[in-house]
């Protein structure tokens, strides 16, 4: 284990986005004189190929086997997506830090940059959670919504992969054409304008190496737009290959500490250091009311809840809307909660929602993931931001 003046290791998954996000808690400490390594863990979720996020996010198969090795002693602290933390923790483990947030709302993601209600009638929309299936279903119930696979920049390329292979093909077709025009017509006659302004190859040439993959893919569904959490499209630097019409987080209310991260510690000084030097208590006021009623009301991540707070003064503006599978029924609340009890104020909330019909809501959502757990294998979701 670290001590003072050693360098601490930081456990984190191996995914791009979550070294990018690990990079940005290792330079934090580092502006502040704590010399931070970066060890890869490989995580229960990296491992399982046929499950959903929904069912592997109710044992945190990506954040369990980070924790153990810093309970274990191999490791000093772990770095995670504060929204793939299971509500409970093991003993002696910590949140030593919550840094500040990102931003929290979702995306709307396509190709052009249309917004939601520029979607045409019967779109396909992709995404792996269910509360945002359930609430782009409760927008519009015509959407056809598809089960989306992978991490970020996978899920961008089975975006893009359809437009860059039409738009390949398309120029591949002119050039020919061109070609045969100019063998049956006389030189002296001339060439018509080519219709772009480079040829098949000098466009390839152009493309980036994200943009080739995408064009190499053959996805099973091809989809108008995706949805996606703001924070990790930015930060895994994705946002310029496509267009994005922001959610509306009083209506597509976002996961419960999505846009913030958090680093686990075993309790002890090393986690009070770590709690002077990087904790933000804004974000830690706003995710401990957004974690403590998902917490009390106990849909975890088998139910569609959003929990969003925003601490500005003494009051934490809260919006939390919990919703059937198929976006028909909800039960939803908009509260000002004071801060200096936002922890009873939270439990207190969570408590009315629970009588007004959200328990029901849940304990309908766990019956229907029982039952997809009994009936059907499907492919993994990982849910990365």
């Amino acid at each position: 284990m670290t001590t003072r003046g050693e360098t601490l290791q930081l456990a984190t998954r191996g995914s791009d986005l979550a070294l990018r996000q690990a990079a940005t808690v290792r330079d934090s400490l580092s502006s502040r004189r704590l010399a931070v390594e970066l060890v890869e863990v490989e995580t229960t979720g990296d491992q399982i190929r046929d499950e959903l996020i929904h069912r592997l996010g109710k044992t945190g198969a990506f954040v369990r086997s980070l924790d153990e090795k810093v309970l274990d002693g191999e490791l000093d602290a772990a770095v995670h997506s504060m929204k793939d933390m299971p509500t409970e923790r093991p003993e002696r483990l910590v949140v030593a830090a919550v840094p500040e947030r990102a931003a929290a709302e979702d995306v709307l993601v396509t190709p052009d940059g249309r917004s939601l209600d520029e979607l045409p009638e019967g779109a396909t929309v992709g995404t792996s959670s269910l509360r945002r299936k359930a609430q782009l279903l409760a927008e519009r119930d015509d959407l056809t919504v598809e089960p989306l696979r992978g991490n970020v920049d996978t899920r961008l390329a089975k975006l893009l992969a359809p437009s860059l292979q039409q738009e390949h093909q398309e120029r591949h077709e002119a050039e020919e054409e061109q070609t045969d025009d100019a063998e049956d017509t006389d030189s002296d006659e001339g060439e018509e304008e080519h219709p772009y302004d480079r040829t098949v190859e000098e466009w390839f040439d152009d493309l980036t190496e994200f943009e080739r993959r995408a064009m190499e893919r053959d996805p099973d569904v091809e989809y108008d737009a995706i949805v996606l959490a703001k924070a990790g499209l930015h930060r895994a630097g994705l946002t310029r290959y496509v267009g994005m019409s922001d959610l509306d987080p009083d209506q597509f209310v976002p996961a419960p500490g999505q846009g913030a991260l958090a680093v686990t510690a075993v309790d002890g000084d090393l986690a009070l250091d770590i709690k002077d030097r990087l904790d933000d208590p804004q974000t830690r006021v706003e995710t401990t009311v957004e974690r403590t009623i998902l917490e009390e009301l106990g849909g975890g991540c088998v139910a569609p809840i959003g929990v969003h707070a925003h601490l500005e003064g003494g009051v934490v503006h809260t919006r939390v809307r919990v919703l059937s599978q198929d976006g028909t029924e909800e039960v939803s609340v908009g509260r000002d909660i004071p801060a200096e009890y936002h922890i009873d104020a939270a439990q207190d909330l969570a408590a009315e929602l629970a009588e007004q019909g959200a328990d029901d809501l849940i304990a309908e959502a766990k019956r229907d993931s029982t039952e997809a757990d009994d009936d059907a294998s499907t492919a993994r979701e990982e849910d990365e931001e």
